[in-house]
């Protein structure tokens, strides 16, 4: 096994792990998932270092994931893909790729989310996805606005991993919005579970064709056909039992519009994740189209195919603004800026400013109050339109202070 030494201090205590921690010899001292805990072997380890197998090392699933989602773009058959992903190796994985900061957690999470889809045939798949379900439901109680402004941040800047980024996005705002309906816990389950899953059966198609410079040709969305049905059926055969999941995963095409209420569960949950799969498809580029504006998107979900106001598309843009956080914005001041955390109401976020009314980059993240005239918001912005490279460790610092 190739191990990579820590640098002393790199580990904290209270620190949920994103990757297993090992003695200089190889052997498992805490396994990724465990919670450094305030003990004398802890503080022993932190002040070591501890070693981390290399291929858990940040750069190293970096080079996989692109090295994987290059084979997909150029069409390559699912078994070479898979023999390249065992005979990877990379160059020099390093200890400084081994992050632990939120930005961190949530990358990691989307590696995970991209490997189990990406290969859904695995065994166990079930426990799987169980276990990750409950990993991003911890991360975003622990901090729902932080967790917003990265999957929202990142959904708009890149079109790599399509399908695991659309998944964590497609999950986080499904549950914020049945929250805010106030659907009890079993129902906001499936609805996840299906969020993460509803395009199992196309993983490989669909991240391939983010990637392709020209629009979909009527074979490539003749492949896309009765996705919902397919994934459900692959569930089904990996062992998932729980109808109202298949279900939703089944119908998220087909719920058509109208109110929610006096629907089946499943139909009424398939409406839900069927607004919140458009609205973070909107907020996302493709090769062959940039982002939209957070404005754009939820312009795409306030009116159902009717021209009615549409209950679930408003349910969910209550629940995380007109602008959202991780959404980019210009103010009355004339600065650009990113939205940091949900405000009072849908149009009063709080934001970082990030560029000066000239135009120029700012040091740091400045926080501003969009309650106040002078820093109200003027326009959403699409995120290729803020030419500027983002800190996320600056943003989530501002974040809290703000």
């Amino acid at each position: 096994m190739d191990l990579v030494h820590l640098p002393p201090h790199s580990l904290r205590l209270g620190q949920v792990l994103s990757f297993s921690v090992r003695d200089a010899q190889g052997k498992l001292l805490f396994a990724a998932g465990q919670v450094l805990s305030d003990t004398p072997q802890v503080r022993e380890l932190i002040q070591s270092g501890g070693w981390v197998a290399a291929h858990e090392t940040r750069e190293y699933q970096r080079a996989l994931a692109h090295k994987m989602d290059t084979l997909m773009h150029q069409g390559a058959p699912l078994a070479k893909i898979v023999q390249a992903e065992a005979e990877f190796r990379p160059d020099r994985p390093a200890a400084r790729g081994i992050e632990t900061g939120e930005a961190a957690l949530w990358a990691d999470l989307q590696l995970q989310t991209h490997t189990l889809l990406r290969d859904p045939a695995r065994s166990e798949l079930p426990g799987r996805l169980d276990e990750l379900h409950r990993r991003l439901l911890e991360r975003l109680d622990a901090q729902p606005d932080a967790a917003l402004m990265l999957l929202i941040a990142e959904a708009g800047h890149d079109y790599q991993n399509y399908s695991a980024r659309h998944g964590l996005l497609c999950l986080v705002l499904a549950e914020l919005a049945a929250r805010a309906l106030d659907w009890p816990a079993a129902e906001r389950q499936a609805l996840g579970r299906a969020a993460l899953t509803m395009n199992l059966a196309i993983t490989l198609q669909q991240d391939r064709y983010a990637g392709q410079t020209e629009l979909l040709s009527p074979a490539q969305r003749q492949q896309l056909q009765d996705h919902g049905e397919r994934a459900a059926a692959l569930l089904a055969r990996q062992g998932v039992d729980d109808a109202l999941w298949l279900n939703t995963v089944r119908l998220h095409h087909d719920a058509g519009p109208g109110a929610l209420a006096g629907r089946e569960p499943a139909d009424r949950l398939a409406r839900l994740l069927h607004r919140v799969d458009l609205y973070a498809a909107r907020l996302s580029p493709r090769r062959s189209r940039p982002a939209l504006s957070a404005t754009q998107a939820a312009r795409a979900i306030h009116l159902d195919e009717l021209q009615q106001s549409d209950e679930a598309g408003a349910a969910l843009l209550s629940a995380v603004g007109l602008y959202p956080p991780g959404s980019l914005v210009r103010l009355v001041s004339g600065e650009q800026g990113m939205v940091l955390r949900r405000g009072p109401r849908p149009n009063e976020p709080r934001v970082a400013a990030l560029l000066g009314k000239s135009g120029t980059p700012l040091s740091d993240p400045v926080p501003r109050d969009t309650r106040q005239s002078a820093h109200a918001v003027a326009a959403s912005l699409a995120p290729h339109e803020l030419k500027l490279r983002l800190n996320y460790d600056k943003l989530l610092k501002a974040a809290r202070s703000a």
